[in-house]
């Protein structure tokens, strides 16, 4: 095998070897150093064909993508909380196409997994799956460069479902409240209490569960509430009714550095329970979003571009159209009101 010679190329040596059709270059500081790298750059190249080397670069299971996807970028992002959960399940969802090489998966393979998770969840749920795995074959393609196109690309999407038009009525808070043991104006002492308490308190000011869990004492001013951090990425300030603020008086006495003193998980599972043993299956947590909204303009006449700033939307027509819920009976009485 006979090696190149290197050059002197000011105070170093330079050597350049063709290796597969392709020039590869080496600058060292001595003559030596630059042969024993030609030596054994074009011994471990004689070593492998190049068309193993190129099959090698290119195996990669889905499963194995997924993981790169979240410890390079999903556990960066804001919706790292969802993509952690969807990486503890995904061998169960995804079965044998988890280990499948992703040069080899096709939309028809996709297809069918899609047809399978319409009959275990909703439209909805498949939607958003698809957004999220979508994302990480795009993410083989442009940044590690491993497939040349994105199979879910040819994966036709389930229809969006119609937003949810799920109002919430008095005599299903006070179910809500007996059941999970609480008395209106009582400082919560028992986790039931507390999931109660953020019930009530959901419905005055249209907080998500997730930001009430997450609310500090510290995040907590005499007329509002800051929020750090929110679903679209920016802070946000929550104005506080005279019925929140009588609610916050309530727990802002405790030991607790956070309103709620429960993880996420443990106040999801006590809510979920609860509802289902009255048989209020139906009812979501979030349902009391939509009903805060709605009462805003029909009980204190908030105008659309002020409860925009409440809730955080930015843009009104998602607001109007998701959350705004009256009924014609609410329009009627409006109408008469004004005059």
């Amino acid at each position: 095998m006979k090696l190149p010679k290197p050059r002197k190329r000011g105070n170093s040596w330079s050597v350049s070897i063709m290796i597969n059709g392709k020039r590869e270059y080496c600058t060292r500081d001595t003559e030596q150093e630059c042969k024993t790298w030609a030596m054994l750059r074009l011994v471990d190249a004689s070593s492998t064909p190049k068309e193993e080397v190129e099959a090698k670069k290119n195996v990669m299971t889905f499963w194995d993508l997924f993981q790169m996807y979240y410890k390079e970028h999903g556990r960066d992002t804001k919706s790292k909380k969802y993509i952690r959960e969807q990486l503890d399940s995904f061998e169960k969802k995804f079965g044998q196409l988890a280990y499948k090489n992703i040069s080899d998966i096709t939309a028809q393979d996709l297809t069918f997994w899609r047809n399978k998770r319409q009959n275990e969840v909703s439209d909805g749920t498949v939607l958003k799956e698809i957004s999220l795995y979508s994302a990480v074959f795009s993410f083989a393609q442009k940044d590690l460069f491993m497939i040349k196109s994105n199979p879910f690309f040819g994966v036709k999407k389930p229809k969006k479902p119609k937003a949810r038009n799920r109002r919430i009525t008095d005599d299903e808070i006070e179910q809500i409240l007996k059941a999970l043991d609480y008395e209106r104006g009582t400082i919560p002492k028992k986790s039931s209490h507390y999931v109660a308490w953020a019930f009530l308190f959901a419905l005055e000011t249209a907080m998500r569960r997730g930001e009430i869990l997450g609310v500090k004492k510290t995040d907590i001013y005499s007329d509002h509430i800051h929020l750090p951090e929110t679903k679209n990425g920016e802070a946000r300030d929550v104005a506080l009714t005279r019925p929140a603020r009588e609610l916050l008086t309530l727990v802002t006495g405790n030991s607790h550095e956070k309103l709620i003193p429960m993880t996420e998980n443990a106040f999801r599972l006590q809510f979920e329970r609860t509802k289902a043993k009255i048989g209020l299956d139906d009812l979501h947590f979030h349902d009391t979003r939509h009903e805060a909204i709605t009462r805003l303009v029909n009980l204190r006449r908030v105008p659309v571009e002020v409860l925009a700033k409440i809730t955080g939307h930015k843009t009104i027509k998602v607001l109007v159209n998701t959350y705004y819920n009256p009924n014609v009976k609410d329009i009627v009485k409006m109408l008469d009101d004004e005059g």
